[in-house]
């Protein structure tokens, strides 16, 4: 059979919602004309999509349909785009967004020429993982950890930047005229999280390779609540990338880690069934960058990586 894929649009956005009401206001149709579009591709696939009673939630015919319908929207917008010289876009799902990711694509993108990107924000790595894995972005950009059950199995990463990674403490803290630290100084004193300590695998790996036991998380309200906790904590710190833009607050001081310099590896992910036709280009594009800016530079004894980042440099 044909698909329409004016029919496939309104499952794959129905399907994202799991509400006829919302995924109609956001294809800017009807409830009623996009309730006749799925009840026809029903009708043509000759299986229910979605089950309707409690609420709307997809099949097990949807959940095998999905993957597929989205690939298919997708090669469509590429043969258009094609035809029409507009290009083809980029959906990249961005993460660890106080640390301000998309400085390093920005740069990068400035290297591809023309391409029309179209960034989104990522909760964190496992739902970014999610959603290439379900061909909902084309790419991913942030830091790459392992999933437990293997839900990124199916995805291929890409080593792009090592950052440095900066202490910043506030003007009471003891140590807060020194001009570089180790972090093994920071040993007495307590780690701020921007967010749940469960969900910062860097920073979980930091605290526990250099002995950091008093720790303090909550909800991510922001830059500015974090660094007003670093700012009223006497003995408090958190740990920042070395290029990211620092808000002026009265009295934070930024200073460099040595003897070893944590490093904070920035990866692109993508999935290799839902691959990108510039994919190549963009992968030149972020090396060619990396290269002129020394993004890539680690050495052992030196530096300091997580064990899980170790083999990403066998592979860049």
């Amino acid at each position: 059979m044909d698909l329409d894929l004016a029919l496939v649009r309104a499952f794959v956005g129905t399907a994202g919602t799991l509400h006829f009401g919302r995924a109609a206001e956001e294809l800017h149709t009807s409830q009623q004309a996009l309730s006749k579009r799925v009840a026809r591709l029903e009708e043509l696939l000759g299986v229910r999509l979605f089950e309707r009673q409690g609420g709307v939630r997809l099949s097990e015919a949807g959940e095998r349909f999905l993957p597929g319908a989205r690939e298919a929207l997708a090669a469509g917008e590429r043969a258009v785009a094609a035809v029409t010289g507009a290009g083809a876009a980029v959906r990249i799902d961005i993460w660890g967004h106080l640390y301000t990711p998309m400085r390093t694509v920005a740069a990068a993108v400035r290297a591809d020429g023309p391409v029309r990107w179209e960034p989104g924000p990522g909760r964190d790595w496992p739902s970014v993982a999610q959603a290439l894995v379900r061909g909902e972005a084309d790419l991913g950009f942030g830091r790459v950890h392992p999933l437990p059950e293997g839900r990124d199995a199916a995805l291929t990463q890409r080593l792009v930047r090592l950052e440095p990674v900066d202490v910043v403490l506030g003007p009471s803290h003891p140590l807060a005229g020194a001009d570089a630290l180790r972090p093994a100084d920071l040993r007495d004193s307590a780690l701020w999280s921007p967010a749940e300590l469960s969900r910062l695998d860097f920073l979980c790996r930091f605290a526990d390779e250099f002995r950091i036991t008093r720790r303090h998380d909550g909800p991510n309200l922001g830059l500015d609540h974090l660094l007003q906790h670093v700012r009223a904590d006497p003995e408090g710190f958190t740990l920042f990338p070395a290029d990211a833009p620092l808000p002026d607050h009265s009295g934070l001081r930024g200073i460099p880690l040595v003897d070893p310099t944590p490093l904070y590896a920035w990866s692109l992910a993508w999935h290799d069934a839902y691959r990108h036709p510039l994919l190549d280009t963009l992968l030149r594009g972020f090396a060619e960058t990396g290269r002129a800016r020394r993004w890539l530079e680690y050495t052992p004894g030196r530096d300091w990586l997580p064990d899980v980042d170790h083999a990403k440099l066998t592979t860049r």
